[in-house]
């Protein structure tokens, strides 16, 4: 009796069972498939705010100051929300005081923000790349997010953190939360006046209020 047809057909069943067992063990260790989420610019807010110091800072104004245009897109894993990234881009010269002040003075802080701070002519762009995100689940659809990343501002790139509250809900993703900027890490001389006795402080506070929708 020839056996080697059933040998052959023992041997097939193996090795099939063994690729199927394979490709489920695969399918385990594969990660889910990440969402997409684009930020929506026009329902979103991206500001920051300059606190006045020195001697005479009783004399100075804060100001607040929008940023008009941004872009960027985080890439999240659905349930777990890790791994996922972040990159966003900001046009440095899209930066405008919302203070109630006369043009004059608002033309005039903007340019000196723009030509003698930011030096947008060399440093266009302001860009924030994510190396980690980690987050805590506070309920349903909202978790509590640690963002750690690269912020190149200047032309020096930092580390930053940015602690966030991030929601989910059909579609869209909305961030909120606040970091703060030392200018002079990023070789920026906080602006002065007075002799040095009105200025702007060193630690600046950017606060967001982000939509992204899914892609």
């Amino acid at each position: 009796m020839n056996i080697f047809p059933r040998v052959l057909v023992l041997v097939s069943i193996c090795v099939f069972s063994a690729m199927a067992s394979g490709l489920a063990a695969d399918r385990m260790r594969s990660p889910a498939t990440q969402i997409r989420y684009k930020i929506d610019t026009a329902q979103s807010r991206f500001t920051v705010r300059a606190s006045a110091g020195g001697l005479l800072s009783a004399l100075g104004h804060d100001h607040n100051i929008a940023i008009r245009e941004f872009s960027g897109e985080a890439l999240v894993t659905p349930g777990s929300l890790s791994p996922a990234s972040l990159n966003l881009v900001i046009k440095a010269d899209s930066l405008a005081v919302t203070d109630k002040v006369s043009d004059k003075d608002r033309n005039e802080i903007q340019s000196t923000m723009k030509n003698n701070v930011l030096e947008t002519g060399k440093y266009p762009e302001i860009v924030f790349k994510s190396t980690e995100i980690s987050g805590d689940k506070l309920h349903e659809g909202t978790y509590r997010v640690r963002i750690s990343g690269e912020l190149t501002l200047h032309g020096e790139t930092h580390q930053v953190t940015i602690n966030s509250e991030v929601e989910f809900s059909a579609g869209v993703l909305r961030a909120r939360g606040e970091f703060p900027v030392k200018q002079t890490a990023y070789k920026i001389t906080p602006v002065s006046a007075a002799g040095g006795t009105v200025k702007v402080k060193d630690e600046l506070k950017l606060s967001f209020d982000i939509v992204a929708k899914q892609q």
